[in-house]
């Protein structure tokens, strides 16, 4: 048999970047596709960035022509809608285009396509209806195909709510009961890219595996306690003490993540997050191990035989720490610019004043300096625009800093210390920087 060639869709995230990188060490040519692509995701010259929201049908059938595609794997997802993401638009119309395309290519090729466990009675979000959406136009095309439902995915990568999962691991903190009791039948990374490759080593008409749908996750059921337990035996932290949250507090955390996502940071607490942890990730692998012979590695197998590395343990612990910097940031400089132009401006006024600064640009400075704070905190509070927001308020308050140093040194010494404590917030900012990457 010729070497296949496997178009992998969403190469970017959790799942599409692993079993792109282990597709090719298996040997298959593999063309990774994203949105966009972080310099460390760019592996090879066949990854790929395009805009896959807006390819239409006849764009798909020329990108399947050119690179001679064989299977195509759909990992395209979002949990939410919110700026640049859309659950309609990610799980089922790029799903309507990509049929289309494929039976216009004139070429026999598999589609392979990423879904969720459970049942559409059980669907309650827009997550879970366009993913089941996608999964009924997939059925009803007649292509030949495999929609894969993996359970609770565990990779060496954290996004999401595995990332979410590791902070609660590293720190003494528990979720309600109700939600600690929930099953969630866990799948290793690497069993969803083995059985990719599997299904590549398939003919195309071969009739057992034209049309299936599997659940891939653990045989037995395990709880999100469970889980949390194995992490939390990696991390040294299964003897601690811990408390558990109300549930007052996961869905007021739930409301502020939806909130920031509105803002275009994807948090992993969010309103649809918490509805599908408490629904539970159940399944029944029994047809996918009795089809393939895979048989499923166990969370032990996964996470459990090996200690966390300090690289794991630091991403752990400042996972959850990322959204109070950042939150605290944007606090600082709203709060700061506010309080020089409306509450306190004659006495930031008088600074200036009185250490001789020129009386006419007096209120310009004090008013065009509480504007820049201002627009410094709302920069940091936009994902997009945060990273300029950070630079901007370090160069700011460097300039802070020395420009008090010519003009009022005498600062420097005052009782409260407030241009020392800049120096501190400067750090801050840096960690700030330092942290802003997703994957």
């Amino acid at each position: 048999m010729t070497r296949q060639t496997i178009l992998v869709l969403g190469a970017s995230g959790l799942i599409g970047r692993f079993v792109t990188d282990d597709l090719r060490i298996r040997g298959f040519r593999v063309v990774g596709l994203a949105r966009s692509l972080s310099a460390s995701q760019k592996m090879s010259t066949l990854d790929i960035e395009l805009p896959i929201l807006i390819l239409d049908a006849a764009a798909l059938t020329r990108l399947l022509d050119e690179h001679a595609v064989d299977i195509v794997v759909n990992c395209l997802g979002v949990l939410q809608d919110g700026p640049g993401s859309d659950t309609n638009a990610v799980h089922r119309d790029v799903v309507a285009r990509l049929l289309q395309a494929i039976a216009g290519s004139g070429r026999a090729i598999r589609l392979v396509h990423i879904s969720i466990p459970g049942t559409a009675d059980d669907d309650r979000t827009a997550f879970a209806t366009t993913k089941r959406e996608a999964e009924r136009l997939i059925s009803a095309s007649g292509i030949p195909h495999a929609i894969l439902r993996p359970g609770f995915v565990v990779a060496p990568s954290a996004y999401g709510g595995s990332a979410m999962l590791r902070a609660l691991a590293a720190f003494p903190l528990d979720l309600p009961a109700r939600e600690m009791a929930t099953p969630f039948q866990p799948v290793v990374v690497e069993d969803i890219a083995a059985t990719i490759a599997w299904l590549a080593a398939r003919d195309i008409d071969d009739a057992s595996v034209k049309a299936v749908s599997w659940d891939l996750m653990q045989s037995g059921t395990v709880t999100m306690a469970g889980v949390i337990k194995q992490f939390r035996l990696a991390f040294g932290t299964a003897g601690w003490p811990r408390i558990a949250m109300p549930a007052l507090m996961l869905d007021l955390g739930a409301r502020i993540g939806d909130l920031a996502n509105y803002l275009g940071w994807m948090p992993p607490m969010r309103s649809t997050a918490i509805a599908e942890l408490r629904r539970g990730v159940i399944g029944d692998p029994t047809a996918w191990i009795a089809t393939t012979g895979i048989v499923p590695k166990t969370l032990t197998d996964a996470i459990g035989r090996h200690p966390a590395t300090i690289q794991d343990k630091w991403f752990a612990r400042l996972f959850l720490v990322k959204a109070l910097v950042f939150a605290s940031l944007v606090v600082f400089w709203l709060v700061s610019g506010c309080i020089a132009l409306f509450v306190s401006y004659h006495a930031a006024a008088g600074i200036l004043s009185a250490h001789n600064f020129p009386p006419a640009l007096v209120d310009p400075v004090t008013i065009g300096t509480s504007l820049m704070d201002m627009s410094i905190g709302v920069l940091i509070a936009f994902r997009r625009t945060a990273a300029f927001g950070l630079v901007a308020g370090i160069l700011a308050s460097l300039g802070y800093m020395f420009g008090a140093a010519i003009l009022t040194p005498d600062l420097w010494i005052e009782p409260l210390g407030a241009l020392v404590k800049t120096g501190p917030a400067i750090v801050l900012m840096l960690v700030a920087l330092l942290m802003l990457d997703n994957r």
